[in-house]
This record gives structure tokens, sequence and C-alpha cells, in this order.
């Protein structure tokens, strides 16, 4: 059975920050591969004036994922789905030999809460939540930590995923590396217009 760590986000633009701890989750996960879902757009960042176009977002996050077991894939636009719980829904009816499991930082779980039916995602894939800095309290605060926190399982236990009652959380620590798509766009915000077609 294939397991599939799915990483949403904007990817705007991608970066070594999002291949560090992509590659570190597949070791501590035992993931065949990682699945970055480079989203249309985001429902709780439609007033953002800075989002670069898909195409280069795309491009960008295929570059990023290169010479890895990381593919980087604009499968939401192709399955017209705008919320995460149908994403999830429409892969496991569309791949029912393929086991996934939710990947988001600490920033994400932060927020978590404000993501439509929150709750019934975590009872479709197991989360495993990786530290972010300057995140982590916000996000070990949070509402929805407050309801998953019963769920919670233990780190050494991690590679098991795949038995795991649902809903399940695991929180994962690896290395921080403090790269950000906002300080990249701070310092160059026409950075899209640099970026060449879909890489393949």
């Amino acid at each position: 059975m294939t397991r599939i760590g799915i990483l949403g986000g904007s990817f705007n633009p991608a970066h070594r920050g999002h291949r560090a701890i992509t590659l570190s989750a597949i070791e501590a996960l035992a993931l065949d591969e990682a699945w970055w879902l480079v989203s249309p757009g985001n429902p709780l960042k439609e007033a953002a004036r800075d989002m670069a176009p898909l195409a280069a977002r795309l491009a960008s996050a295929r570059r990023m994922a290169r010479r890895a077991p990381i593919r980087a894939t604009d499968i939401e636009t192709r399955l017209h789905t705008r919320y995460t719980l149908d994403t999830i829904r429409k892969l496991r009816r569309r791949h029912p030999k393929i086991r996934f499991i939710w990947l988001m930082g600490a920033d994400n779980l932060a927020d978590f809460h404000r993501w439509k039916n929150w709750r019934a995602i975590a009872r479709e894939v197991p989360i495993a939540v990786i530290a972010r800095p300057g995140y982590d309290g916000r996000a070990l605060a949070a509402p929805a930590m407050g309801w998953l926190r019963r769920f919670q399982r233990r780190t050494d236990h991690a590679k098991s995923w795949t038995t795991w009652r649902l809903p399940a959380l695991v929180l994962l620590r690896f290395r921080p590396d403090p790269t950000s798509a906002t300080g990249l766009r701070a310092e160059n915000p026409d950075w899209f217009q640099h970026v060449a077609g879909p890489v393949t």
C-alpha cells in the first residue's frame, strides 16, 4: 500500500523550507512520496494582493521538488475543489489503494479552526503537524488543538500512522529552517516574473 503525505499551500513561492520539512516528514512517517498541492486560491487569503499566478507558483514548486520524492501538482484545479475536505475526499475516491496523511505547519494548526469543516478533515485522514519557529505556542493554544489534543499520538509511533483510528494527530519537530515565503516576497515582490514555464 502506497503511503502519501499531502502538503497543501499557496507556495508563493515554494522555497527550501518547504523542501526541508517535507523530506523530514517523509522520513519520520515512512512515506513513499509527498504531494504538494499548489492551491489555485486560499479562501483565507482572498484579500491578499501579492498572490502570484498559479502557473508561476506551480513552476516554483516543481523546481524546488526536483530530484526528491515530492510531486508538485495543481490537482485541485483539475478536481474543481475549493476546500480541503472536498479535495481529500476526491483524492481518496480516485486513489483507493493509497493511504494519505495531511501535513501542515504549526502556523496552519493555529488557524485550523477557521478551515471549513475542519473536524471532518480530521476524521478523513491523520494529520501530522510540523513545528515552525514562532508559531508553536499559538498552535498548541489554538481552538482546534483543544479538540484534537485528545487524539494526539506519540511521535515515536509516527511510522505506524496507517493503523491509527481517526481522528489522529502527531506533532513532528525537525531542525527549523527560517525561510518563509513572506520574507522572500518582501525581498523580491516581482519574483514570479522571473519564473519560467512549469518544470516537468
